[in-house]
Parts: structure tokens; C-alpha cells; sequence
């Protein structure tokens, strides 16, 4: 039922309840054991068991344990005693899983923090007598009472208040707090934040107090409908995640194809089926880049602490990745792209032609209106070391500032102009009036609403004010009155229609909530990078349309948009405007998730910022979420993959930059394995065809692809970002990572590597007469070569455009490499991979071939066949 629609006492009707003595206990207890506890359901995360074994669902993995399997069965059948190499292949599989769970770290921290918001205790009447009880003992029908600075228990319609504010920004997007009136008319369907004959769940009393009857609790309030977005939004795979899942089903199945081809031909040439089997194992071990998922992780870490640095905090390690494809940032605007703090802009005095805007040192007529409005106000600024502190209601607080900014602190007027009679703000009035002695008379000063108090004007231009209160509000700012009048004494006992009346008309000010400086350079840098800002709040359409021009968001050709419009649109219409679409004003937090899911729709990766709670699900649809780190709430924070610890939309820029920049690194690294694979496939597929042998074991070629690839492609994740990045377009969602022409490189890489390794094999199996002298030549050039291959991965220009040696800790990786290799090859460890001693020539002949990769990488860029 809609209670915001009905009257207090056909609510209290509804829900069976009395104002005067609230529900009995018998009742409480029944309308527990119908609706539950006042608290919201949880979601149950994976145990660790269970995100363990869902490391092994991947066909790649599968393969390697299929491929174990056999190795094991081999060495029982041959009689080998040495399960060296089925155990060496156990362990990577469990590594890489265990490394697996630990990227998926990201805890669901949501919902805890949805309930830390919630008030531990509450006021309620019962049984005649009023109480304090947990708020999970709150039921519909409870009544409850409120006062400045409780946190609200239940989604409540209220019977009385007075003088009643409450802060909503964190569910509804308001920047200001929101006056409630019980007797409101509000129509059917109004949006959440003009519901204001209502209070909801998690939000604070800022100034007054009430009286309100519950009318629902638990995951039945906005907070829990909130809360069961959050449970219902399963987790997307990030692109890199796609791309990586897509490239690990085309290995597997490259190799599944090659252990067919070799068995067939094997079992034709009357092969031994253990040798066979022995081959097989060799292929799924040289098709899949084992380190792969490892590096990848290290190459992210390493992202996410160069984020730290630029004050980006990442949860999610693709997440980074994923920002850097980022194509559309639908932002929230109040303490995203503002600074969640109303500021005085603009004043006007009764006589003068144009409003003067607020500064440190304004005119003494505009010193005047700023010092008898800072009298009539309750609020106050306190200033620290660390910046300031605002007290009370923050259209009061700007007053205050912009009065001490011009001189006129606070504590010195009220001991200058002491207050000696006042009215508090009545929402009725919409006005507020205090009496402070000035120059030894009594004045009453008057702020509040230019309608209610141009009414009580006898003296001023109301005509030039009226316009320039409609100019101000045309410009989104909140217009606050200030009259005044002089008093024969002071009022014992003042009434509003006593002391508000015959006033002199002093002036207007204006205020706003202003946009953070720093943020139109990042707007105006984001659309030269090809993305898309989106405005999405909860304010009201022309504040949020103002501030988006300002900040360059909204255009000529753009428009602006309600939530009640998005609503009324199809799914169709929606897709077919949200191009065009550049602000989405008093919307819900299901309009939020539908508008990103939207451009999801349109193939684009869609980030959202936010900091409240009605950020949260979007936050979490969205392909990367990114929460304010100072302002941000805990369930923002939670759902979040990224957190912006100074608040600053600019710093998402960078964060764009950065992960940009990791994925070019993370391309790199990715066609580098590949690339080696893609050789290590070829030599051992075709020298079966050729010559029916293995030119690498097994335990060789994880030896190469976990050691003397690894340490090369970690540190070709670390190259700095290129200056360019930002002058390109985002990465379409359907781009792969092998696009421009890169494929191409690492193909041709592929095809080197097997064709060198080939040869190799060919000539040490010819210089000593045995197998194992085959394979270590192999082996030898197919490791220089992949050392030697790095540094031509660095960059899709020349090797020598630069310092080829710029990367220190590429040059410290590849000499560990060769260090390693050295070990295998000379120290009595080669027994352990059976290879051979050569002769002095063939070590020369190896080096020789896995040089060559340079003047054939250099002739490929020269071609133009890698774009980058």
C-alpha cells in the first residue's frame, strides 16, 4: 500500500494502531512473527571450498589434469619410478588456483554496512508508555518518535513534526535536507524525494522533531529494496576476463585438434601408445601458457599500486583493466562532481541594478545583508586544522561562512548585535525571525522564503526582486530573503503576526551546491579521450541541468531528463535516446541500474561513480564502480571495485590513463606467452610429423614457460604508459586483444619460434647422434630466443627508437632468465630434465638462431604489420 498517499490517521487506521498508546505487546510480538525482524536478509558468500574448486572449471585446467593424469599413468605402466613430472604439473594446477581464490577476494561487504547504518535503538510507544528497544524489534504499526541527530529505524509515514528536516542525500541524492510536512497531499507515484509526508530507513534527522507511525521494516523498507538489488545483481565478467576466457577455449582447443592429429598418425605408423601418450601430454603442456593467469594477476597488482599513488584504491584486480576500456562514466553529481557543501554565490541588495557575487571582500551594502543574515541563523562553522566543520542547516552555514569571510565572525556579531527575541523557522511560515539590539535598538530580522515574506514587505522594489529571484532560480540557485524591521522594544512574548509584518525589504542571496573545481578539465579531457560523462542524481532537473553546462557535461545537443520520463519510455525508446541523453534527474535507484545497464546494451563499458546508498546497485551493475572515499558511504564503498580517496572526479581521469596504459602492458604480455606457445606448439607438432619424436619434454616446457618466460613478462607489465594514451579512442567491448594487427606479430612470433627450435633439434640431434642432444639444443635456443623476444615486445616501434634498455627491471629479469637457463643446461641439474652436454659449436649455433628474432621483429615493424 502507498501510505504516502493517504492522511496519518487512515495510515494509523490501516495498521491497526493508536497514536496515544502505540501497539500492546501481545501485538508486537504477533507482527513480529509475521514480518520478521527489522533487519535486512543476507545474501551467503562462497566458502572458500567452494571458490577453490570453482578455480578448476576451465578448460585449459582440465586439460593440464587430464594431461597429469596420463603422465602418472604412464610412469606406473613404463615402470618409472619418477613422478617427478605428474607432481611438477599438480602443483602449477593448484598454484594457479589457489592464486585464483585470492584474486577473488572481494567480499561482499555491502550489506554489513547497510545495517551499521541503521539506528541500534529506537523510541517507540508501547503498551502506553513510551520505550527504548532495538531497532530489529521495530514492527509495522510501531509508533515512533525522532529528533536531530537520530538516525531513522523503519520506513515511517509521520503524524506530527515540527520544524522537521532529515537528511536524505544518501538515498535519494538531495543535496540539502529535505522538510517534512505530515499533512502534505502527495500524489501517487511521486518520486522518493517528495514524498516529504514520509521518513525511510538509514537517513538522519538533521533539525526538529517527530512523530511517525512504522509502516514497513526489514528488506520491505527502500533500504531493504536497496538491499535486495545488491543480492539479485550477479557479478559480470570484466572484458579482460572475457578475452582471456575466450583465448583459453580457442589453446584448448588447438590442442585437443593436435593430440588427435598425433594419436591418429601415431597409432598409423605403429607407434607405441605410451609414446603416443607421452607426445600427447607434451602438447597440452606446450599449448597452454601456464604462468599466464599468475603474471596477469602480478601485472595487475602491480596497476593497482601505481593507482595508490594517483589516490585510486582497486578492489577488483581486473578492474583495472576494465577502467581503461571504460567508453561512458555515468556520474552522480552531489559530492561527485560537487563538493556536497552549499555555497553562497550571489547577493542582491534592494536599490542596486545587478547581484554582486560573493567574495572575501564585497561591498559595504552586500556586508550589510550578509551580516543581518548570519544574525538570523542558527547555524555555525567551526574551523579546524584540517579544513571546516559545518554545524546545522547548510543554507544557514554559507551565510555564516561568507559573513566571517568578509570580516564578520560569528562569535563577534552575536556579542556585537546580541539576540534578544526569536521565531523559529516554521514550515508553514517557510520564514524565521530572531531580535538582536543593533546601534542600541531592537530590530527583527527576517529571513526565509521571497514569496512568503514579499507579502509582508511595505517597502522596497518587489518587482526587481521578484526578477532577480526568478533569475537566480533559472540558475539553479536556492534564493534565500532577508527583510527586516525596526522595533519600538522588545517583544515578550512575539508572535509571527505581531513582529512579521511592515518590512523593509534588504535584499537576496543566492546558493548552490558548486561543482568541484577541478572537474571540467576532467570532463572536457574525458570527452577528448572518446568517453562519454553522464550526469545521474537525485536532485532536481533544472539544478542538475545547470550544473552540468557548467561543467561541459550537457551540450546544445544533449537534453535532461526526469526519472518519471525514463520510466514512462519502453526499453526501445530508452536505447534509442540514451545517445543523447546527458543528465537523468530525480531518479530511483532502479532508474540508475537500468540507465547502465542500457549502455551496456549499446556494446559500451559503462563506469558509475557515486557515494550514497542509492548509488550502490548501480555501482555494482555497472562494469567498474568507483566510490568517494571521504564522502562515500559503507555501501558504497562496498560494492564498489574502485575507491577515490580524495573524493575528486578528476582522479578518475587519471585511473582511465592508468588502465589504459595496464592493458596495453597486459597485451604485451599476453601476445609475448602466447607467442612462445604458439612455437612451442609448432616445434613439437611437427617434428612428431617429421620425425615421429618429441623435441621437448613436458617437464622442459613448463620449465620454459614458468621460469624463463615468466620473469621477462612480469617485468614487460611494468613499461611506463605512453604519453599518447589519452588522445585514443576506448577499446570497443567486442575489441580483442589480438586487434590492429597485433595478432599478425605474434603469429609471425609463433612461427620463428617453431621454426628456429625446429631446426635446432634437427641440428643437435645430428651433431651428437641422440634424441636428448636434440633436445637440448632445442631447448637452449627456444629459451635465448624468448629472452631475446622480450625486448622486442616492449614497444610496437622500433627496438632502437630508444634506450632499449630503459626498462632496468626487463634487464635484470632477462639476465635471472639466462642465469637460470645456465643452470639447467651446465650444473649436474640437467639430469633431472634430461639433457645433454653439446659441444662448444652447437651452444654458438643456438645463440646464433635465437638472435635472429631481432632483425626479424625489426622487419616486421618496418612493415607496419603491429599497430600497437
Amino acid at each position: 500500500m502507498e501510505y504516502y498517499t493517504l492522511p496519518a490517521d487512515r495510515v494509523l487506521e490501516e495498521l491497526g494502531s493508536d497514536v496515544a498508546a502505540g501497539l500492546s505487546s501481545e501485538e508486537v510480538a504477533g507482527r513480529k512473527e509475521r514480518y520478521g525482524e527489522n533487519a535486512l536478509a543476507e545474501k551467503p558468500p562462497k566458502t572458500l571450498l567452494q571458490r577453490f574448486i570453482s578455480q578448476f572449471a576451465d578448460i585449459l585446467i582440465i586439460i593440464l589434469l587430464i594431461s597429469a593424469a596420463i603422465s602418472f599413468t604412464v610412469s606406473l605402466i613404463s615402470d618409472d619410478e619418477s613422478f617427478f613430472e605428474p607432481i611438477l604439473i599438480l602443483v602449477i594446477v593448484i598454484i594457479n588456483a589457489c592464486i585464483g581464490v585470492f584474486q577473488e577476494s572481494k567480499a561482499e561487504k555491502a550489506l554489513d554496512a547497510l545495517k551499521k547504518m541503521s539506528s541500534p535503538h529506537a523510541r517507540v510507544l508501547r503498551d502506553g508508555e513510551e520505550r527504548m528497544v532495538d531497532t530489529k524489534e521495530l514492527v509495522p504499526g510501531d509508533i515512533i518518535r525522532l529528533e536531530a541527530g537520530d538516525f531513522v529505524p523503519a520506513d515511517a509515514r509521520l503524524i506530527r513534526a515540527s520544524n522537521l528536516k532529515v537528511e536524505e542525500a544518501a538515498l535519494t541524492g538531495e543535496s540539502l535536507p529535505v522538510e517534512k510536512d505530515p499533512a502534505a497531499e502527495i500524489r501517487e507515484n511521486a518520486p522518493l524525494g517528495d514524498r516529504i509526508d514520509m521518513v525511510y530507513s538509514g537517513c538522519s534527522v538533521s533539525y526538529g522533531t517527530g512523530m511517525a507511525v512504522v509502516t514497513a521494516t526489514g528488506m520491505d523498507t527502500e533500504m531493504g529494496k536497496i538491499a535486495s538489488l545488491l543480492n539479485e545483481e550477479t557479478e559480470e565478467e570484466t572484458p579482460l576476463q572475457q578475452k582471456l576466457a575466450q583465448l583459453g577455449k580457442i589453446l584448448g582447443y588447438i590442442c585437443l585438434a593436435a593430440c588427435a592429429v598425433v594419436f591418429v598418425v601415431g597409432l598409423i605408423d605403429g607407434m607405441s601408445p605410451l609414446d603416443i601418450f607421452m607426445v600427447a601430454v607434451s602438447l597440452a603442456v606446450s599449448a597452454i601458457p601456464e604462468g599466464l593467469p599468475a603474471i596477469v594477476t602480478i601485472v595487475l597488482s602491480i596497476g593497482v599500486q601505481r593507482m595508490v599513488e594517483h589516490n585510486a584504491i582497486i578492489r577488483s584486480l581486473p578492474a583495472v583493466e576494465t577502467l581503461g576500456s571504460a567508453s561512458v562514466i555515468c556520474s552522480d553529481k552531489t559530492g561527485t562532481l560537487t563538493q556536497n557543501r552549499m555555497t553562497l554565490t550571489r547577493a542582491w541588495v534592494d536599490g542596486r541594478e545587478e547581484p554582486e557575487t560573493i567574495t572575501a571582500d564585497n561591498t559595504e551594502e552586500i556586508k550589510k545583508l550578509l551580516l543581518y543574515g548570519a544574525l538570523c541563523c542558527d547555524g555555525s562553522v567551526v574551523f579546524l586544522e584540517d579544513g571546516e566543520k559545518h554545524i546545522g542547516d547548510p543554507t544557514e552555514t554559507c551565510i555564516v561562512l561568507a559573513a566571517h569571510r568578509n570580516g564578520m565572525p560569528r562569535e563577534q556579531i552575536n556579542r556585537d548585535y546580541p539576540r534578544v527575541a526569536e521565531l523559529p523557522f516554521d514550515s508553514d511560515r517557510k520564514m524565521m525571525t530572531t531580535v538582536n539590539m543593533i546601534g542600541g535598538e531592537p530590530v527583527a530580522i527576517v529571513k526565509g522564503a521571497f514569496d512568503m515574506i514579499a507579502q509582508r514587505c511595505i517597502s522596497g522594489d518587489l518587482e526587481k526582486a521578484s526578477a532577480v529571484n526568478r533569475a537566480m532560480g533559472e540558475d539553479a540557485l536556492r534564493v534565500i530573503t532577508v527583510a527586516y524591521r525596526k522595533l519600538d522594544s522588545v517583544p515578550d512574548d512575539p508572535k509571527p503576526e505581531e513582529v512579521e509584518r511592515d518590512l523593509t525589504l534588504l535584499g537576496l542571496v543566492g546558493m548552490i551546491d558548486p561543482p568541484r573545481p577541478e572537474v571540467k578539465d576532467a570532463v572536457s579531457l574525458c570527452r577528448q579521450a572518446g568517453i562519454k560523462p553522464v550526469m545521474i542524481t537525485g536532485d532536481h532537473v533544472i539544478t542538475a541541468s545547470a550544473i552540468a553546462r557548467e561543467l561541459g557535461i550537457l551540450t546544445d545537443t544533449d537534453e535532461a531528463v526526469t526519472g518519471v520520463e525514463v520510466d514512462a519510455m519502453s526499453d526501445d525508446e530508452l536505447l534509442n535516446r540514451a545517445r543523447h541523453i546527458a543528465v537523468y534527474a530525480r531518479v530511483t535507484p532502479e532508474n540508475k541500474i537500468r540507465i547502465v545497464k542500457t549502455w551496456q546494451k549499446l556494446g559500451e563499458v559503462a563506469a558509475m561513480t557515486g557515494d550514497g546508498v542509492n548509488d550502490a546497485p548501480a555501482l555494482k551493475a555497472a562494469d567498474i564502480g568507483c566510490a568517494m572515499g571521504i564522502t562515500g558511504t559503507d555501501v558504497a564503498k562496498g560494492v564498489a571495485d574502485m575507491t577515490l580517496t580524495d573524493d575528486n572526479f578528476a582522479t578518475i581521469v587519471e585511473a582511465v590513463r592508468q588502465g589504459r596504459g595496464i592493458f596495453d602492458n597486459i597485451r604485451k604480455v599476453v601476445g609475448y606467452l602466447i607467442g612462445t606457445n604458439i612455437g612451442e606448439i609448432l616445434v613439437v607438432f611437427f617434428a612428431m610429423l617429421f620425425w615421429r619424436e618429441a623435441p621437448l619434454l613436458s617437464m622442459q616446457l613448463l620449465w620454459l614457460n614458468l621460469l624463463t618466460d615468466s620473469l621477462p613478462a612480469i617485468s614487460l607489465g611494468m613499461e611506463p604508459v605512453d604519453e599518447d594514451v589519452m588522445e585514443k579512442s576506448p577499446k570497443k567491448r567486442t575489441e580483442g586483444i589480438f586487434s590492429g594487427g597485433f595478432g599478425l606479430k605474434v603469429i609471425l612470433q609463433g612461427i620463428y619460434f617453431g621454426a628456429v627450435s625446429l631446426f635446432a633439434f634437427w641440428l643437435g640431434k645430428r651433431a651428437t647422434g641422440e634424441i636428448s642432444g636434440g633436445q637440448t639444443l632445442c631447448f637452449m635456443t627456444m629459451a635465448v630466443a624468448e629472452i631475446v623476444q622480450s625486448f622486442n615486445m616492449r614497444s610496437h616501434h622500433s627496438l632502437f627508437h630508444g634506450d632499449p634498455f630503459a626498462n632496468r627491471m626487463l634487464d635484470l629479469s632477462a639476465f635471472l632468465s639466462i642465469g637460470l637457463t645456465a643452470l639447467v643446461l651446465f650444473t649436474p641439474l640437467r639430469t633431472l630434465f634430461e639433457l645433454d652436454v653439446l659441444p662448444r659449436s652447437c651452444y654458438l649455433y643456438g645463440a646464433g638462431l635465437a638472435l635472429l628474432s631481432i632483425p626479424i621483429m625489426e622487419a616486421a615493424k618496418a612493415l607496419g604489420l603491429e599497430k600497437g
